[in-house]
C-alpha cells in the first residue's frame, strides 16, 4: 500500500508556546516503580488513604460514629456508571465547608456557593488563568521556588510569568512589598500565585504578608494561595475562610496530601461566589466522576476524618524524628524552609560540616540517583531551583521507611564523600608534584 502524503507539519501547525513546553516532570518518570521502592518523592501520604478500612483494604461499613449514629454505608453505584454524575456538588461542597469554618479568621462562613471542585487542585490552576489571562497579553506572578505546574500551565495558555523571589536569605519568607512594586509597575499582571506552605520550602507564608498583596490600593487583580498542605500544618492556619472577607482570594486545597486520596484526583477552590460562579461556568459540565465525588465525601465524615488526623500525626511524628536524626549524618547541611509539610527540603554538601563543607550540587545529584538506582528509595532533587543549591526534597514516610531511608542515605552519602576526598587528595598530590617540577 501506498504511503499517504500530507501537507501537514507539525512543527509548523501547532502552537509555538505548545512546541516550547517542557513538561511537568516527576522523578517517577526516571525510575519506575517496581512495587519494592520506597517513594519518598511525590509528597503522597505514606500511610494510606484516610478512610476506615479493613485490613485487607476493604471498605468497612456499617460502623457507629462519635453522636452514636450508624453512619452510612460507602458504595459506589456500579449499576449507575452509566449515568453522569452529579454536575453541582452541593452536598460534597457543603462538607468542604463544614470541615474549613472554624471561625479562626472570620466570624463568616463558607457556603457551597464560595466553591469550585476540580480534578485536583490543577483544574483549578488551570481554569483561573483561562478566566482572568487573555493569552499573549497578561501575566501572572509567581514566587520561585514554587510548584512547577504554575509555570506549566501559563505556557500552555501562552501567559507571561513574572517571578518575584522567595527571601531565600530568611527561610523563603514572601516579599509582599516586592511583589507590590510589581504590581504597581505592570497592571497586565493579573494573578499572584503564593505556595503556602510552600512547594518545595515546606514553609507557611505568614498571613500578614498576604494581606499586604490584598491591600494593594490600585492592583486590580486575583490573589491565589495554594495550600495543597495546609492540614501538616499547625491548627487554624488555613486562609480558606477568609476568602469570605476578600473579593479577590482564592485559596486551592486538595485531598491529595493529608487525606491520602490522590487517586481519586479531587481540588478544591474556596473564593467569593462571583469568582466561583465565573468558574463553575466553565468547567466541562460533568468534571468530577461519581466515584470520587462518593470518596471524598465519605473522606470528610466524622469517621474517616479520625483515620486522617491518626496518619497526619503518625506523618508528623517521623518528621520530627527525621529533623533530629538527619543532621548527625555526615554531610547532610541545613534544613532549608519551614518545618509545616509532609515533606523536608534539606541541603547535601560536598564534605562534612566540621570539616567546611558547602552545599553542592554534585553530592546531591549523586545521592539521589544512587538512592534510587542502588537502594530502591526515590527521592526528589531540586538543586536546579532557586535558592535550593544541593537541595534533596524528601517525602516522610512511615516508620519503617524512614528506617530504612536514614539506613541507606548513610552508606550512600559516606560511599559518596569517600571518592569524593579520594579525588580531591589526588587533586592535591598532582598539584604539588607540579609545582616541585616548577
Amino acid at each position: 500500500m501506498a504511503q499517504r502524503t500530507s501537507p501537514f507539519n507539525i512543527q509548523t501547525c501547532a502552537r509555538p508556546n505548545i512546541l516550547a513546553l517542557q513538561p511537568y516532570r516527576c522523578a517517577r518518570d526516571d525510575y519506575k516503580d517496581d512495587g519494592t521502592n520506597i517513594l519518598l518523592d511525590a509528597n503522597e501520604n505514606a500511610y494510606g488513604p484516610g478512610l476506615f478500612l479493613t485490613n485487607n483494604g476493604k471498605i468497612a461499613n456499617g460502623s457507629i460514629n462519635q453522636h452514636g449514629e450508624e453512619e452510612r454505608e460507602l458504595e459506589v453505584d456500579l449499576l449507575g456508571l452509566n449515568r453522569y454524575p452529579d454536575p453541582h456538588q452541593i452536598e460534597l461542597k457543603q462538607k468542604l465547608c463544614n470541615l474549613r469554618n472554624t471561625h479562626t479568621h472570620t466570624s463568616k462562613t463558607l457556603k457551597p456557593e464560595n466553591l469550585f471542585v476540580g480534578v485536583g487542585s490543577d483544574e483549578a490552576i488551570d481554569a483561573l488563568l483561562r478566566c482572568f489571562c487573555t493569552p499573549g497579553k497578561e501575566k501572572i506572578l509567581t514566587c520561585p521556588p514554587t510548584y512547577g505546574m504554575y509555570g506549566v500551565s501559563a505556557q500552555v495558555n501562552d501567559i507571561e510569568i513574572v517571578k518575584v523571589p522567595l527571601d531565600d536569605s530568611k527561610e523563603f519568607t514572601l516579599r509582599p512589598d516586592a511583589i507590590n512594586a510589581k504590581l504597581s509597575e505592570d497592571p497586565s499582571i493579573k494573578m499572584v500565585y503564593i505556595c503556602s506552605p510552600g512547594n518545595p520550602t515546606a514553609g507557611t507564608i505568614a498571613k500578614s504578608d498576604v494581606q499586604k498583596v490584598l491591600e494593594h490600593p490600585t492592583w486590580n487583580g486575583v490573589v491565589v494561595v495554594d495550600e495543597a498542605y495546609i492540614d501538616f500544618a499547625p491548627e487554624g492556619t488555613s486562609l480558606a475562610e477568609w476568602v469570605t472577607e476578600w473579593p479577590n482570594l482564592v485559596v486551592m486545597q486538595t485531598l491529595s496530601k493529608a487525606f491520602g486520596l490522590a487517586g481519586i484526583r479531587l481540588g478544591a477552590a474556596f473564593t467569593s461566589p462571583e469568582i466561583a460562579a465565573l468558574l463553575n461556568n466553565m468547567k466541562a459540565p460533568y468534571n468530577i466522576s461519581s466515584p470520587t465525588s462518593t470518596l471524598a465525601a465519605a473522606a470528610l465524615s466524622p469517621k474517616n476524618l479520625k483515620v486522617m488526623h491518626e496518619n497526619r500525626e503518625r506523618i508528623i511524628q517521623q518528621r520530627e524524628r527525621l529533623i533530629k536524626e538527619l543532621p548527625q549524618i555526615p554531610g547532610v547541611g541545613r534544613f532549608r524552609g519551614g518545618f509545616d509539610s509532609n515533606f523536608l527540603l534539606l541541603e547535601f554538601l560536598d564534605k562534612p560540616r566540621q570539616n567546611g563543607g558547602k552545599p553542592c550540587n554534585e553530592t546531591a545529584l549523586s545521592v539521589y540517583e544512587a538512592l534510587a538506582e542502588k537502594k530502591g528509595v526515590v527521592v526528589r532533587f531540586r538543586g536546579k531551583e532557586y535558592g535550593c543549591q544541593g537541595c534533596l526534597r524528601i517525602t516522610v514516610g512511615t516508620e519503617s521507611e524512614v528506617d530504612r531511608f536514614l539506613a541507606e542515605l548513610k552508606d550512600v552519602l559516606a560511599e559518596i564523600l569517600e571518592k569524593k576526598k579520594g579525588a580531591a587528595d589526588e587533586a592535591a598530590k598532582e598539584q604539588k608534584a607540579n609545582d616541585i617540577v616548577a
